[in-house]
């Protein structure tokens, strides 16, 4: 496609227990730097698009409408809300840029944003739930209930990995210390991760709380544009693949420790990129728990199905192994505030190529990889980037 679109500036605050007090007030704190961060102005916007999840997290919906209330300048440009579980936030960028390559504009803002720690514990867990198929796969343990049964399933056929996804949420930590958008910069260690105890407990199956994904508030930008217009910019990401594919949302009518509709999604980023999986320097990855992390390394092909486990062990994942996975600490330290996942993913691989990633840098880094999915493997979005400026 000669009219790729490109991404050409970001915006991301901290994730955590913010003092926000709703996803309007997010919002507000990411649009205006995204676009000076780009070097444009509100005119210059002939979209935006907007992912939040919501589902329950605020009786305030309608989200594409909130942007032009803290930049009245965007009040008459078409604004679009989308959700697709946790990939909410790759949904809005992958319409924008569709929006883009379509020739219908030549700039678009793109926001992801999630307001979540104010909802009692009880009901986000239930709110959770949305994003699986609830006739067969609801229950008290909420998500960490399914993703317990798929680290169970994994774990009957190819033995107790425990061990190994303690290394993943470790390894995690260790790199979202030099994050200062992260939520959690504390390095656990090993042992604290491996080990059960009363502040680090089993959650669900054999998952413990160290396994899991933060509940976080938080919002992240982006501003992506045609070729012609990026190239007048101060700085240019471009993608040189990017797919979308999506698999059955029921567990029960497929392999769930396959993640099939993932692997499909790489083989075909990848050959469109034309590139093997030793090409990239880095990954973004969707570590909403231990476990995910651990089967995308099969399905980005670090390992054979059932071997995923060897990459952590070996050390394959961490800064200076074979290809570092999540330098930004990833959902698990970084935060997982749904709507603004994807978009902070992306955000987090553009300043590493950039050079823009301060204590995250990966010197020399040139092609990365983003891997974010909603559901348990069920909408799968996979972005090849790389700097065209």
């Amino acid at each position: 496609m000669a009219n790729r679109a490109a991404i050409v500036g970001w915006a991301h605050i901290p994730f955590g227990k913010l003092d926000d007090p709703d996803v309007e007030s997010l919002i507000g704190r990411v649009a205006t730097d995204a676009l000076a961060h780009a070097g444009v102005g509100p005119a210059d916007v002939d979209a935006i698009t907007v992912g939040v999840y919501n589902n329950g997290f605020s009786k305030q919906a309608f989200e594409g409408s909130l942007v032009a209330l803290n930049m009245p300048e965007l009040a008459y440009v078409p604004a679009t809300h989308l959700e697709n579980a946790c990939a909410t936030g790759s949904a809005a960028l992958y319409s924008a840029l569709d929006f883009i390559e379509s020739g219908r504009g030549r700039i678009a803002l793109v926001i992801g944003a999630e307001k979540m720690t104010a909802t009692p514990g009880a009901e986000l867990g239930d709110i959770l739930l949305t994003a699986c198929y609830r006739k067969e796969e609801a229950g008290d343990q909420g998500f960490a209930g399914i993703f317990g049964r798929i680290a169970q399933n994994y774990f009957q056929r190819h033995g107790d990995r425990s061990e190994e996804l303690a290394m993943i949420a470790a390894k995690n930590h260790v790199h979202g210390l030099a994050n200062p958008l992260a939520h959690m910069r504390k390095d656990f260690g090993f042992d604290f991760c491996n080990t059960v105890s009363e502040k680090n407990p089993l959650v669900a199956g054999p998952l413990r709380r160290t396994d899991c994904s933060l509940v976080s508030d938080g919002a992240a930008a982006l501003v992506v544009a045609d070729a012609e217009t990026a190239a007048t910019l101060q700085r240019a990401i471009s993608f040189r693949a990017r797919r979308h594919m999506n698999d059955m949302l029921p567990l029960s009518r497929r392999d769930p420790i396959a993640f099939e509709g993932a692997r499909r999604t790489w083989t075909r980023a990848k050959e469109d990129a034309g590139i093997t999986i030793d090409d990239l320097d880095l990954v973004e990855t969707h570590d909403c728990f231990t476990v995910a992390e651990m089967i995308e390394y099969e399905a980005m092909g670090l390992a054979e199905p059932g071997q995923g486990w060897r990459v952590a062990r070996e050390g394959q994942s961490s800064r200076g192994g074979r290809l570092p996975v999540n330098l930004s600490g990833g959902l698990k330290s970084r935060g997982h505030p749904l709507g603004a996942t994807g978009v902070s993913q992306h955000v987090m691989a553009a300043m590493q190529l950039m050079g823009e990633a301060g204590d995250m840098q990966l010197p020399g880094a040139s092609l990365a990889g983003v891997f974010n999915m909603g559901g348990a493997a069920v909408a799968n979005y996979v972005s090849i980037l790389e700097r065209s400026k």
